[in-house]
């Protein structure tokens, strides 16, 4: 099942069928406390509902804070250590990759995020912009995970090799937050062979592309939700984003008018066009 949230109302999509979601807010479903029994047994008893467009979707959040992990590639790693090697920075990216204690860090509320078909933005003040192309995790007010979907980490990687402190500032602005298109609902871990690709497009051709495949995953996820919640509280939920095993090279940089497209075949594709 895949859980949309649109213009209409809340929809689960099953079988290629779309069933609203009546009298529930996406908060409403998050805090479900069986969510998954919930809507199976709305597609067993309502019928397919004509309502469902995908020009009104919007980004699949209510109230939730959106969360992220650090350095759970090698090859984020390196890009990282690179990036911030001037400012005497590089060594610690290399101690958290091996650290017990995952780096986590505050990336978006809702207001600062964006959905399939949204602008997301880069820094004015920044010279070096790149999309980090992440799985990301809903998690329940719990800590249970209870789906996935796509998340775009936009980042200034001149500001945040500046100085490792600075790192909100390259992370955290309005428009640097995107997810969707919309949430597949399972409490099983998603196969490690799991692909991630990125593309990013100008002016109608291809001006990067990579991939990666969960098995580059360093860290299991149930470990990067454990430490998010340990002395902290989500009351209607939140998202984890699970680290960028993609990176751009050091001569490419986003520009106004690219179009990036974020594909995890089991969930769908995100797209969106730098403002």
């Amino acid at each position: 099942m895949k859980l949309f949230r649109t213009t209409g109302g809340c929809f689960v999509e099953h079988d290629h069928h779309h069933y609203l979601v009546l009298n529930h807010s996406w908060d409403d479903l998050v805090a479900h406390p069986d969510l998954h029994a919930f809507l199976a047994r709305l597609i067993a008893e309502e019928p397919p509902h004509l309502g469902f467009k995908p020009e009104d979707l919007l980004a699949p959040i209510g109230s939730q804070e959106v969360w992220a992990a650090g350095v759970t590639y090698n090859r984020s790693r390196g890009a990282r250590m690179e990036e911030s090697k001037d400012s005497a920075g590089g060594s610690f990216y290399d101690r958290v990759y091996s650290a017990e204690r995952p780096e986590l860090f505050f990336k978006s509320t809702p207001g600062r995020t964006v959905g399939h078909g949204g602008k997301v933005r880069i820094r004015s003040d920044a010279h070096w912009s790149v999309p980090e192309p992440e799985l990301t995790l809903l998690i329940s007010t719990a800590g249970k995970i209870l789906g996935y979907t796509i998340g775009n980490d936009m980042s200034s990687r001149d500001i945040e090799g500046e100085n490792p402190l600075y790192l909100p500032q390259a992370k955290v602005y309005y428009g640097s937050c995107a997810l969707g298109p919309g949430v597949l609902l399972s409490s099983d871990p998603l196969p490690p062979e799991t692909g991630i690709s990125l593309e990013i497009l100008r002016a109608g051709r291809t001006e990067f592309s990579g991939s990666v495949a969960l098995t580059e995953l360093k860290r299991p996820l149930q470990t990067l939700v454990e430490y998010l919640f340990r002395d902290n509280s989500f009351p209607s939920g939140c998202y984890l984003m699970t680290g960028t095993g993609i990176v751009p090279p050091g001569s490419f940089t986003l520009a106004h008018g690219d179009l990036i497209r974020i594909t995890i075949p089991p969930i769908g594709t995100l797209e969106n066009q730098v403002a």
